[in-house]
């Protein structure tokens, strides 16, 4: 059997005084403690105990060390990768939805929320996550955005543009983050969705955003874009 208490024991076998895991904490250590081990080094230990029962998954999400959480994310993420986990979608989805408050970080959303959520929503009403964009709470806005990865990758862009720009305007850099990279992503699929975007959020956008946006853009693309934000 596969507990909590082994990831952590696993985790605090491998601690370092010198690693920075709390640079990746958004809220730095004001917010977490940590074990001191790097994030990479965190993913194979939780694929060793992948087959972790949800009541130790939750366990791990009340640590108050960021890089225990991190393992839960994980091991979520590969559960719902695989075909006989030991819990199903809808009860990773659930724990997910239910212990968002134990997912306070951007790289929680990054790691999990395509798999776990935006895979659950792919044959059923998209609701949860314009419900999740315009919560209070920043790391459901984010992970709002992040979930419809699956839809990405699986040639759905519309949910992207539509709870993008719901968040046009947010004020939270993580979410303005989110924004930049997806809808980019998005836009490698439908550049014609992606111009009237931009098009119809331009004021609201702030300038790094549009920047990551643009990114992958032709140099003349690029500075129209960026001359029509100083006229916007």
């Amino acid at each position: 059997m596969h507990t909590a208490e082994d990831v952590i024991q696993a985790l605090q076998q491998i601690s370092s005084p010198d690693a920075d895991s709390h640079r990746f904490f958004y809220d730095g250590l004001g917010k977490t403690k940590v074990i001191g081990v790097g994030i990479g080094k965190a993913f194979p230990i939780a694929k060793k105990h992948r087959l972790m029962s949800l009541a130790e998954i939750e366990k791990l999400l009340d640590s108050p060390y960021y890089e225990v959480r991190m393992a839960a994310a994980a091991i979520m993420d590969f559960q719902a990768r695989e075909k006989k986990a030991p819990n199903s979608l809808d009860e990773l989805y659930d724990l997910y939805i239910r212990r968002h408050d134990r997912l306070d970080n951007w790289d929680f959303m990054d790691r999990a929320a395509p798999h776990v959520v935006g895979q659950y929503l792919s044959d059923k009403p998209r609701d949860p996550l314009y419900e999740l964009a315009r919560s209070s709470d920043p790391w459901q806005r984010r992970t709002a955005i992040v979930a419809t990865y699956w839809f990405i990758k699986n040639g759905e862009t519309e949910d992207t543009f539509q709870i993008c720009d719901i968040l046009a305007s947010d004020e939270h850099p993580m979410v303005q983050k989110a924004i930049g990279s997806w809808v980019r992503t998005a836009g490698d699929i439908d550049p014609e969705a992606m111009g009237a975007f931009l098009d119809k959020n331009l004021a609201a956008l702030p300038a790094a955003t549009i920047s990551m946006i643009i990114e992958k853009m032709p140099a003349a693309e690029k500075q129209r874009w960026r001359d029509a934000k100083k006229a916007a």
